[in-house]
């Protein structure tokens, strides 16, 4: 008898894990960022899908009807805000499961004050606008962004509230390291020069008052003539000795620039999930390229 009921409480507990594992909330997610602190929030409460290609910029990917369908039957859907993927204006999204990260920071929105059309990737051409959206690279408010996802699933699973705010207090003090940490790097000089290759880093200026200008180079593509001559007249009022890329840059490009006094580091925005590590181990590289940069 007791055995018959042992085994009755085994099948039973077999049909509820396998009833709650199939219950997973499912997640999708417009940038690699949401989606990593969707997976360190949600734990295996979650299956989060990031569906953009691996050489796209997220940003300016437009996803298919079969993609855009698989968003719309998601259980939530995490957007970055801040004019981040627009194709997300251009369908229709059920509005009760959008989850908009940087809603509560809107007046720290930071504003570019010129629009360039240019191409990198399979993404075509496009135009930093007016309005930039990498904010996550200032941590303080990569914190509030995953802060809003941790309610967001507390709301949508309450009877995991315990586990959501434990894995968000986790990551929260991972992020709080990385701000304490670039806040202590530019403060042993906050007037050097650097320079952008790229228009992504005005969060990263603008959290850490770092003295930064940006040109918009691709570190798989070759400087033109203009873009050469264009920094040359940079140098002359804005006298950086670094360059920071979004990736490793051409070697000829990194040798003419060397020549030239400038050396050049990584600081990846981390935008698409990348070929090695997480989005943690990947900031902590750009903070430590960042230190170099400031020696």
């Amino acid at each position: 008898m007791k055995l018959t009921r042992l085994l009755i409480l085994l099948v039973f507990l077999a049909i509820a894990t396998q009833t709650f594992a199939a219950k997973r909330l499912s997640i999708y997610t417009v940038n690699y960022p949401l989606a990593y602190f969707a997976e360190r929030i949600g734990g295996d409460q979650v299956t989060v899908t990031f569906p953009a290609p691996e050489d796209v910029d997220p940003a300016y990917w437009m996803p298919d009807q079969k993609t855009i369908t698989a968003y719309q039957q998601a259980d939530l859907i995490l957007l970055n805000g801040a004019n981040y993927a627009k194709w997300v204006d251009k369908v229709s999204l059920p509005r009760s499961k959008m989850v908009d990260t940087s809603s509560k920071f809107k007046d720290r929105y930071v504003n570019i004050s010129e629009a360039t059309t240019h191409t990198h990737g399979a993404s075509g051409a496009h135009a930093h606008e007016s309005l930039a959206f990498t904010t996550w690279l200032d941590f303080s408010l990569a914190r509030l962004q995953a802060e809003s996802i941790y309610i967001a699933l507390a709301r949508k699973r309450p009877m995991a509230e315990m586990a959501f705010k434990r894995n968000f207090q986790a990551l929260a003090d991972d992020l709080e390291r990385l701000d304490t940490r670039i806040r202590a790097i530019v403060a042993r000089d906050p007037g050097r020069a650097l320079l952008g290759s790229h228009p992504v880093y005005d969060y990263l200026k603008h959290g850490y008052g770092m003295n930064l200008r940006s040109v918009h180079w691709e570190p798989d593509q070759a400087p033109s003539m203009s873009q050469w001559n264009d920094l040359k007249q940079i140098l002359e009022e804005h006298r950086a000795e670094v360059m920071l890329w979004e990736g490793e840059p051409l070697a000829d490009s990194a040798s003419r620039l060397k020549e030239k006094g400038l050396g050049s580091k990584v600081f990846s925005p981390c935008g698409n999930r990348p070929e090695d590590g997480d989005f943690l181990s990947v900031m902590q590289q750009n903070a430590t390229n960042l230190e170099q940069a400031f020696r």
